[in-house]
């Protein structure tokens, strides 16, 4: 999986109230709304909900099928914080060997690997390669199709 249009986040993005109902959504049937959760007057500021550290987010564009079984697919964008230490089990941005690479960080045996979420792609073991963590990935904000 590689990256295109990488792009950093603004230290103080402006806030922009969207409508954020207090309810939350079940995926399944749940009975009718209350009518008085149409007054609550929550907003959303995805910047707030997203970005913890603004001075170390940026955001990436995917490309590639690599990740699509952990939910990542090609034109999602990733926040992704250069401030968080990345351990076995995060999914990562990294620059091997001069290639930027979105992978899971795992301990495999006594050898560290960057692993792909499909199984096609072999996992690339960090031995005798130069390898620079980016960030860890913190969301996926993927669009669907209308």
């Amino acid at each position: 999986m590689t990256m295109a249009n990488l792009i950093p986040a603004h230290p103080a993005p402006p806030a922009l109230a969207l409508p954020y109902p207090l309810a939350l959504g079940r995926a399944g049937l749940s009975g009718f709304p209350s009518p008085a959760q149409d007054y609550e007057g929550r907003t959303l500021d995805l910047n707030e909900r997203f970005v913890k550290r603004p001075a170390a987010t940026f955001f990436l564009t995917v490309t590639g099928d690599s990740m699509e079984p952990l939910g990542i697919h090609e034109g999602d964008t990733l926040v992704v914080d250069r401030s968080v230490d990345s351990r076995p089990g995060h999914i990562i941005v990294a620059m091997v060997d001069g290639e930027i690479t979105v992978k899971r960080y795992e301990l495999r045996g006594e050898v560290y690997c960057l692993c792909s979420g499909n199984p096609r792609y072999a996992p690339i073991p960090l031995v005798d390669m130069e390898c620079q963590v980016w960030g860890v990935v913190r969301s996926v904000i993927h669009e669907f199709a209308v």
